[in-house]
């Protein structure tokens, strides 16, 4: 898993280690480990030393739904973990807002299609 700067890591905000990721999505921790490895859910390392997951990828108890297909498209670019994380973190004026609140709010196909201007 990648390491995330201090700044990006100030930017996201809220975190959740692990253990509280499962226990928000109600499965156990080798399922959450599971779901990262499938690249379905970002994790990161912190500058603590922590893998944790940003709270804005989960809705209740579930990931964010299209979350997925913009990380597929995302990794597909070269991104790795700490890239994808801060992309998606990053306020863009032409959505508007972040990247990860435009999927939150149903508006993935826009940003599916940055993400995938990112590779030519």
């Amino acid at each position: 898993m990648a390491q995330i700067d201090p700044l990006a890591d100030s930017m996201i905000g809220n975190w959740l280690t692990l253990p509280e990721a499962a226990d928000r999505l109600g499965l156990s921790v080798s399922r959450v480990r599971q779901l990262l490895r499938d690249r379905k859910l970002l994790a990161v390392r912190r500058p603590d030393g922590r893998l944790c997951v940003p709270a804005a990828l989960l809705d209740g108890d579930q990931v964010i739904r299209g979350l997925h297909g913009t990380l597929t498209l995302l990794f597909d670019c070269g991104f790795d973990e700490a890239d994808a994380l801060l992309w998606l973190f990053t306020a863009d004026e032409s959505l508007p807002g972040t990247p990860i609140q435009a999927i939150s709010e149903n508006r993935r196909t826009e940003v599916n299609r940055r993400a995938q201007a990112l590779a030519f």
